[in-house]
């Protein structure tokens, strides 16, 4: 079994893509751990807010039928083909971690470098799996966080939401 970290956004009616991104992972995948859900502005483009955590699960899949499965639900729940990265949507379910493997070929990005880049990313990774080591630096989520957080954009815990 690989165990394997996804991180879930979006900024068009968030909590009910939430919401169904966890249900549908949950169907398709099994038990999750999930991080605290975190707001943050969008980067890089003019829009709404997101709504951004990573869960983590395991599974006898191969990284190529993770990935798979995860974009059929990004598109099952209206995220198209092709749809602008850099701008608002309903679903973004990103591949960040398949055990400690390492796949920056083929077209997969595992483990994803934006990790190193976005605190929306990182700070429920680190959350979740703060002494798990990173599978090129080696080193903790935990500590790379405590290095790189402060100099990403700012983040606040969403409370009070029912994602259930």
């Amino acid at each position: 079994m690989a165990r394997v970290a996804v991180s879930i956004g979006s900024n068009l009616e968030r909590e009910r893509n939430v919401k169904d991104a966890l249900a549908a992972l949950g169907k398709t995948f099994g038990e999750l751990l999930r991080s605290p859900v975190y707001e943050s502005a969008a980067y890089g483009f003019d829009g709404p807010p997101f709504y951004n955590l990573v869960v983590v699960f395991e599974t006898p899949l191969d990284v190529r039928a993770v990935r798979a499965k995860i974009q059929a639900i990004e598109n099952l729940q209206g995220r198209k083909i092709g749809e602008n990265r850099s701008g608002s949507r309903s679903l973004d379910l990103d591949l960040l971690l398949y055990d400690d493997a390492v796949f920056h070929d083929q077209g997969l990005d595992v483990p994803r470098r934006e990790i190193f880049e976005h605190a929306y990313i990182l700070k429920p990774l680190a959350d979740l799996l703060p002494a798990a080591p990173h599978p090129v630096t080696g080193e903790s989520f935990a500590d790379i966080w405590l290095r790189l957080g402060s100099r990403q954009e700012a983040l606040s815990v969403v409370d009070g939401l029912d994602l259930t």
